[in-house]
């Protein structure tokens, strides 16, 4: 069986949650909508407000469906997982969609909105994803040293 997570990060984004568990659509963040974990057709649905370690669900997951978070959204790609990012329209300074912008644009990841959801799960194709590579430390390292005056 296929596995999909959610996950919402920190946040509040229950609009995400009442799309993702509509019956058009079909695991849970900090908003005030908690789905009992029951079975949809061949879906199990598991929902929780917080773990200590997402990771082991991510790792588990053949598509993650995020909030457009940095965390939640470098923690899926470094675990080099199909991303799909929801943006959350409704913030007031929405640098979420910024991000999942350039991502997209660099082949990691596909986003849409709640509205698109639906919309995207079905016409979304994973094999276009180029794998997200981690980043290099030690050049970022030698540049701020030389940038600071320590090399």
């Amino acid at each position: 069986m296929k596995c999909v997570f959610v996950t919402v990060g920190t946040t509040r984004f229950d609009e995400l949650i009442e799309h993702i568990t509509s019956p058009k659509a079909v695991d849970v963040g900090k908003g005030s909508i908690l789905p009992e974990s029951r079975s949809v057709g061949q879906i199990q649905l598991e929902a929780f407000r917080f773990k200590d370690s997402i990771a082991g669900d991510i790792a588990t997951a053949d598509l993650v469906i995020s909030h457009a978070g940095a965390g939640s959204c470098l923690e899926a790609l470094g675990a080099g997982k199909s991303l799909l990012v929801v943006v959350n329209d409704t913030l007031m300074d929405n640098h979420q969609l910024e991000l999942a912008r350039q991502l997209h644009k660099d082949s990691h990841l596909l986003y849409c909105t709640c509205s698109t959801l639906t919309e995207t799960l079905r016409n979304m194709d994973l094999s276009a994803l180029q794998p997200f590579l981690p980043g290099q430390p030690k050049n970022f390292a030698n540049y701020l040293g030389k940038a600071v005056g320590l090399q």
